[in-house]
């Protein structure tokens, strides 16, 4: 029963129902007896309702971008990931999760298959897919498992494009106005620099432009950078340094920031540059796997996973290791 009481200049009235309690003031006590009513009509059904049938889709997305997301270093993507799906598609977003199985989940695979590659779609799978699991087996949220069945898109083979030195590296770092041994004096000129220092490091462009005096002991080789999965590893990344990327980085060794370009800009200037000289299909992502390609020939795969930062030695030989066939040969 709801105790409903004199309040101030109103009424306040509070329920306990089972182990759940909730309250609330109003001007008069009609309002107070007919909010009463119903909320104790609302409380009643969802103690008695399956756990799938209490949240939306949405609710799910939204929860898991506050409290599992909002701990990583790729938080912003998460978040905008699951609001594209609540965007895109909001009549399956609406559905309870009681609802919500997988034929749903063919539905939205289907229908973004006709918009984006397969790959990017694998990548809102995992995704999706994870929140889902936390939901079942965290916040028992659901009970069944909607991905049961479900078949992800077939992924095209792995890229397997090498950078060109002289066709490209050089004409590149020339367009941006480079000049070795020299500290960049624009952001044109950084770009440059961290592209070199990504294809004889192998790091991420947002790993170089992590880096300066509290990250990068240029002495000892070994650089100490955030990374994505540090919420789970609870500890930054140590990358090893070749020679050659600390020659690159010695001109600004004596900067707090050896970059001062965003991860925006650094896409935008270098997708610019390579656009003007005609140089089609390399992206900044393909200097790591051209450094550790090149980086193969002279340490084991244990040590090049540690230099490269993966777990799955799997996907460093398939994605990452691009050596031809022909030029293993000329080797052996």
């Amino acid at each position: 029963m709801a105790s409903i009481t004199p309040y101030k200049n109103g009424w306040r009235v509070q329920i306990k129902i089972g182990d759940v309690r909730d309250s609330g003031t109003f001007r008069t006590k009609r309002e107070a007896s007919a909010w009463a009513a119903n909320r104790e009509t609302e409380i009643r059904a969802r103690i008695g309702a399956e756990p799938g049938e209490l949240h939306t889709v949405a609710e799910m997305f939204r929860e898991y971008a506050k409290r599992v997301s909002s701990g990583k270093a790729g938080a912003r993507a998460e978040a905008l990931r699951l609001k594209a799906f609540e965007k895109d598609f909001p009549h399956l977003a609406a559905l309870k999760l009681a609802e919500f199985k997988t034929p749903q989940l063919v539905e939205w695979r289907d229908a973004r298959l006709k918009k984006v590659k397969p790959g990017s779609v694998v990548r809102d799978i995992n995704l999706i897919r994870n929140v889902f699991y936390t939901a079942r087996d965290e916040w028992h949220w659901l009970t069944h498992n909607p991905f049961t069945g479900f078949k992800s898109p077939q992924e095209g083979p792995p890229r397997d494009r090498r950078v060109d030195p002289w066709k490209e590296v050089r004409p590149i770092c020339r367009a941006l106005g480079y000049v070795s041994g020299r500290a960049p004096v624009s952001k044109s000129q950084e770009v440059a620099l961290a592209f070199l220092v990504a294809l004889r490091s192998a790091m991420r462009a947002s790993e170089i432009l992590q880096l300066g005096k509290g990250t990068c002991d240029l002495k000892k080789r070994v650089a100490r950078v955030e990374h994505k999965m540090q919420y789970l590893t609870l500890k930054p990344r140590e990358i090893p340094l070749t020679r050659h990327t600390v020659r690159l980085l010695a001109p600004v060794a004596d900067r707090e920031r050896f970059f001062t370009l965003s991860a925006d800009s650094l896409d935008a200037l270098f997708r610019k540059t390579k656009g003007r000289l005609k140089i089609s299909g390399l992206t900044f992502r393909d200097s790591r796997a051209e450094a550790l390609t090149r980086l193969a020939r002279k340490v084991d795969v244990l040590t090049l996973s540690k230099i490269s930062g993966h777990t799955d030695l799997e996907m460093l030989s398939a994605v990452y290791y691009r050596e031809s066939a022909e030029h293993i040969a000329a080797r052996i």
